[in-house]
C-alpha cells in the first residue's frame, strides 16, 4: 500500500509558509497527495502551491489563516469545505527567546493559543472525520525541548510539552480506529525562523528536508520520534544519563550562551 493508499488523497499542513511547513508541503506532494496549505502570509502559500502544482502535478489549495485566532475552528473549516482529509501535519509554532518576566502576559498566552489550542482543534476536527473513516494520519511537531523544562523558552517548551503527551495519547486512543498518530520532536533545524533568533555560537543543524521525511516515514509506526542520529544521542544523554535537575540546569546554560546579549 503506498503513502497516498493509506491516508488518503488530500492532506492538511499548517504553518506551511516556509522552514518545516514547507518541507512538509513538499514531501507529502512528491508521494501523491493534494494539498490544503495554511498560515498567516498568503502570498507566500501561492507561490509555494505553485511550485508544488508544476513540480507534481498535485492540487494545492491555500488559505491565509492565523492558527492563533478566537475564530480557527470556523477558519479551518471554511477552507477545507469539501476536502476528503487523510492527514493533518501541524507545523506551526510561536515562540520568544527570553526571561519569563520579560515578555507580556499576552505574549505567553499567544504561545499556548497558537501551539497549544491549534493541536487541539485539528486533532478533534479532522480526527472525527478519520476515526468514522476508519483510517487517517495526524503529525504534531514537538521539540526536543518538550523532554524537561527549558530555561529562557520556558512558555514554547511547555506548550511543546503540551504536544508530545496529545500525540502519546491519541497514539493509543486511535490506533484502533485506524488513525495514526506521531509526535515529531525535532531538535535544533536549519529554518528562516532559527537563523533569525541569531544564536551565538553553532550548533548540529538538520535540514527542514531531513525532519520531515523522517517523521512521514514514521508514522504509524511509534507514538514518537527524535530525527537525526545525534539529537537522538542528545536525548538518551538528557532524559537517561541526566538527573531531571541537571538536564534543566544543562539546557538553561546551552540556551543562555547561544543568546546571550
Amino acid at each position: 500500500m503506498t503513502f497516498a493508499e493509506r491516508y488518503g488523497k488530500c492532506a492538511v499542513v499548517a504553518g506551511a509558509s516556509t522552514g518545516l511547513g514547507a518541507a512538509f508541503a513538499r514531501e507529502l506532494a512528491a508521494r501523491g497527495l493534494d494539498l490544503l496549505l495554511l498560515a498567516r502570509r498568503g502570498d507566500v502559500l501561492d507561490a509555494l502551491a505553485a511550485d508544488l502544482r508544476g513540480a507534481h502535478a498535485v492540487d494545492v489549495r491555500t488559505a491565509a489563516v492565523d492558527l492563533g485566532a478566537p475564530d480557527l475552528l470556523g477558519r479551518l473549516r471554511a477552507a477545507a469545505a469539501g476536502l476528503d482529509v487523510g492527514l493533518v501535519v501541524y507545523n506551526a509554532a510561536h515562540s520568544h527567546i527570553g526571561p519569563f518576566l520579560s515578555h507580556s502576559l499576552d505574549d505567553k498566552l499567544r504561545i499556548l493559543d497558537v501551539n497549544c489550542r491549534g493541536p487541539l482543534v485539528f486533532a478533534d476536527e479532522f480526527g472525527r472525520a478519520m476515526a468514522a473513516r476508519g483510517r487517517g494520519g495526524i503529525v504534531f511537531m514537538a521539540s526536543m525541548a518538550a523532554a524537561q523544562g527549558s530555561p529562557l523558552v520556558a512558555t514554547y517548551a511547555a506548550s511543546k510539552a503540551f504536544d508530545l503527551v496529545l500525540a502519546e495519547g491519541l497514539w493509543d486512543e486511535l490506533a484502533a480506529s485506524g488513525v495514526d498518530v506521531l509526535a515529531c520532536r525535532a531538535g535544533a533545524t536549519r529554518t528562516p525562523n532559527y537563523e533569525a533568533s541569531q544564536p551565538k555560537g553553532k550548533v548540529p543543524l538538520m535540514e527542514p528536508a531531513a525532519v520531515a521525511r523522517r517523521a512521514l516515514d514514521s508514522l504509524g509506526k511509534r507514538p514518537s520520534v527524535v530525527p537525526g542520529f545525534v539529537n537522538r544521542l542528545g536525548d538518551v544523554f538528557m532524559t537517561r544519563l541526566l538527573s531531571r535537575r541537571a538536564a534543566i540546569r544543562f539546557m538553561g546554560k546551552t540556551t543562555r550562551r547561544l543568546y546571550a546579549r
